[in-house]
């Protein structure tokens, strides 16, 4: 793809040229190369950077979306280009309705005066206080860069994890999809026309088969009605899921499950690492790091036992000496946070130990997969089973009486 484009040099003399680069990310890092500090980027297909008077539309911003918008802006503002700019040429190289139309808000908030953060913080459905508060911290302190830098490598982190947990469960899901449909398939199908040819001949199946062919005919007759049931309970399910009531719900179950509820208290303890490490690192007050940290770990005990930290803080004990006092924090936790508090690490300490859990982490999920496999395939096993069993006896006794 060939860019026109308008960028400063060293002698601050506006020049203009045509580069051929694969994207607006490649373009930046030659400009770089060449000393030049990019103004505006126009693609020779008639996108102009500098487009604006859109009306905004008003769509989701994706995690994927996140990520890239923190890594060119990274790039840009290393690169020398300043935040205005940077925005501008963004907008024409995003294609996406949704993310184009919060970087031009973006835009007409900076022509305003607006603080660069603000735009974010309208929309809390997207953008977690971490970001925020991480932008806020960032623009305040002229280490932008750094911040959405950071932020890139934590999006990419989160998303690598989402997606590991989703390989792992995939799985287990289409083995327990097929077991469900074989069992339709045996009770609306196979029971029912066996249940005729039983009933039909004027033989009498053992109670067990009878019970079986039961269930078989009345999963038959009713199959439509169960089926609208099952799927109303789901729709149900994830609609509640997203409620506040429902969060909670579902957030306190995760904790009851065995197995889960490690995962799940690993999970809390890596996002309370890695996001204090990064709210510390842009310059937050350590009591604003903490109350933003609850927040986001999405584990009610380890929030509780934060917030109660952040009180023993505030009336002076040490933040080791604070998370010692809670039993939700494993002891390596809370010695490294005493040691690094003492040398002034902490945050690069809180950084090394995020990456520990990412990688216990993913330990446990493959721990969790090779146990849901034997739990599995025998209850599979014994159902299907079962059902074998109560068709061959009544055959068997068919067959012996002739």
């Amino acid at each position: 793809m060939q860019f026109k484009y308008t960028a400063r040099n060293a002698n601050n003399k506006t020049i203009e040229g045509v580069e051929e680069a694969s994207g607006t990310a490649e373009l930046l890092q030659i400009l770089a190369k060449k000393n030049l500090i990019p103004i505006s980027v126009t693609t020779l297909k008639g996108k102009a950077a500098l487009s604006g008077g859109k009306k905004r539309v008003r769509a989701k911003v994706s995690l994927t979306d996140k990520i890239f918008l923190s890594k060119y802006i990274s790039i840009m503002l290393k690169v020398g280009t300043d935040l205005f700019q940077a925005i501008n040429i963004l907008i024409a190289d995003f294609k996406r309705p949704g993310l184009r139309g919060l970087l031009t808000e973006i835009r007409d908030s900076l022509e305003k005066g607006q603080p660069f953060y603000s735009t974010f913080a309208k929309y809390p459905e997207y953008f977690s206080p971490v970001f925020i508060n991480l932008v806020k911290s960032g623009e305040s302190s002229g280490t932008l860069e750094q911040v959405f830098e950071d932020l890139h490598v934590r999006l990419s982190k989160e998303k690598a994890l989402k997606a590991k947990i989703r390989g792992a469960l995939m799985y287990p899901s289409i083995l327990l999809l097929l077991s469900f449909l074989i069992l339709i398939f045996l009770m609306t199908f196979a029971l029912p026309r066996l249940a005729e040819v039983f009933g039909g001949g004027g033989f009498d199946p053992p109670t067990f088969s009878r019970i079986v062919f039961g269930i078989g005919l009345f999963v038959n007759a009713y199959i439509i009605p169960i089926v609208i049931t099952f799927v109303g309970l789901i729709v149900f399910a994830v609609i509640f899921s997203r409620s506040r009531a429902g969060t909670l719900f579902f957030r306190r179950i995760r904790t009851k499950i065995p197995v889960v509820n490690r995962i799940v208290h690993k999970l809390a303890l890596q996002r309370f690492a890695s996001t204090l490490s990064s709210l510390l690192k842009a310059g937050l007050p350590i009591m604003d790091a903490l109350d933003i940290t609850a927040d986001a770990v999405n584990h009610p005990a380890i929030a509780a036992g934060i917030l109660r930290a952040k009180e023993s803080v505030s009336k002076g004990v040490s933040l080791g000496d604070a998370f010692r006092q809670e039993k939700s924090f494993p002891l390596v936790v809370t010695n490294l946070i005493a040691i690094s508090e003492k040398s002034g690490q902490i945050d690069d300490i809180l950084g090394t130990l995020g990456d520990f859990y990412e990688g216990e982490i993913d330990s446990e999920i493959k721990r969790a997969v090779s146990l849901i496999e034997p739990i599995l395939l025998p209850i599979i096993g014994l159902i299907i089973g079962a059902i074998a069993v109560a068709i061959i006896i009544p055959i068997y006794q068919l067959v012996g009486q002739l």
